[in-house]
């Protein structure tokens, strides 16, 4: 039997994290996946809009139609001299693969690449059709990557029923953790004007920042719901706040605050909006606000998609995996509206985005095997 160190996935990774691919470069990331599609029965069409490069790969006709969802971009590798080893040269060390990328999200890409490989090798005939949806665009402002191919497809009537993202989701081993859903991002840049004077002269002028306290205080302390079962309490958080001269003896004209909401299906863009307005209302600000919805919350909380990859990986790992809506966005948000079931899991999250990053090698042929038996249990031969 071959080491976890010659494994297809791990080789695949290795190949893909040699690829400099930093937003919204693909590098030839996504040449290499579909040569590999190609050669198992894919249907490729590349989608590229503005400077981001994304590829819709498909095998078969029929419902149901499971998608592989994924990006090949990589965020930046921050100072090289602070990285232990080359970050687009692959390296293991002690059962470690080092390199950017490794955990987001390139070993769940050739991960996925690998699986349908062995899949299609055991289920020729296979029932339903398999998609890989694939994005260099998904760590940066994600306006020409998945979002727009989602477009694309609706517009013909394509539909997924189930999608797999491949974002890291476990936190201390392989499929310890799944995400069922996400959370909405509402965010947003306020400024609230005043008058700019002399600090001498406070009559004279209207100091916005003290202007805004009192608001910002009683939006930070809003209790705008209690969360569910599935997600936690909507929150408000402040992110940047600017204002001044940078004179110490002038009374600034303006003050700007950014924010933003995470928010859970009890609530909706509109009630957020409405209700903090009221508040700036109340506080009689004179103030202009610039709204940005990065995407709502959604949620798969039952149905074959969910049971086929809690089974998948009972067999594979032999763990109970836990459901959470926990941590940022994903391009599942851009998915799940069209009515698709949607999950992600991945390999574990603690080295992604830092310098460093890396994965334990054993994680990908595991995370290749849950992903194979997902394959195995919705989509199997034709009897």
């Amino acid at each position: 039997m071959p080491s976890a160190q010659t494994h297809a996935a791990v080789t695949l990774t290795e190949a893909l994290i040699r690829k400099h691919s930093i937003t919204p470069i693909d590098g030839g990331c996504q040449a290499l996946m579909i040569q590999r599609l190609e050669k198992i029965g894919f249907q490729v069409e590349v989608l590229n809009f503005g400077d981001v490069t994304n590829f819709w790969a498909r095998r078969g006709e029929d419902s149901p139609l499971l998608t592989f969802a994924g990006h090949t971009d990589v965020v930046p590798t921050g100072p090289l001299d602070l990285w232990n080893t080359d970050p687009f040269e692959p390296t293991i060390i002690d059962g470690i693969l080092y390199g950017r990328g490794a955990a987001d999200m390139k070993g769940s890409l050739a991960a996925m690449v690998v699986a349908c490989e062995n899949f299609v090798a055991n289920n020729p005939t296979h029932t339903g059709s398999i998609g890989f949806l694939i994005t260099s665009d998904e760590e940066g402002i994600a306006v020409n990557g998945t979002v727009k191919v989602v477009e694309h497809l609706e517009k013909r009537k394509e539909k997924i029923d189930y999608c797999i993202v491949g974002e890291p989701t476990s936190s201390h081993q392989v499929g310890d953790t799944v995400k069922n859903g996400r959370r909405g991002s509402l965010g947003a840049k306020l400024v609230i004007k005043g008058i700019q004077g002399h600090v001498a002269y406070p009559q004279l002028a209207s100091n916005p920042i003290h202007l805004a306290m009192p608001a910002i205080d009683e939006l930070s302390k809003a209790v705008w719901d209690e969360g569910n079962e599935f997600f936690p309490a909507t929150s408000f958080q402040v992110s940047n706040i600017n204002s001044g001269t940078g004179a110490t003896n002038v009374i600034p004209g303006d003050i700007e605050i950014v924010f933003n909401f995470r928010f859970s299906t009890e609530q909706t863009e509109q009630d957020l909006r409405q209700k903090t307005e009221a508040i700036l209302k109340k506080h009689q600000l004179n103030y202009h606000i610039e709204w940005n919805l990065s995407g709502h919350p959604f949620l798969t909380s039952t149905g074959p998609l969910i049971a086929a990859m809690k089974k998948s990986i009972q067999q594979a790992a032999g763990i109970e995996t836990e459901l959470s809506t926990s941590g940022g966005t994903s391009d599942g948000r851009f998915i799940a509206p069209t009515g698709t079931q949607v999950v992600e899991l991945g390999p574990c999250n603690s080295t992604i985005h830092k310098v460093n990053e890396c994965i334990a090698i054993d994680e990908l042929p595991l995370l290749t095997t849950m992903y194979e038996h997902c394959l195995e249990y919705l989509l199997p031969n034709k009897s």
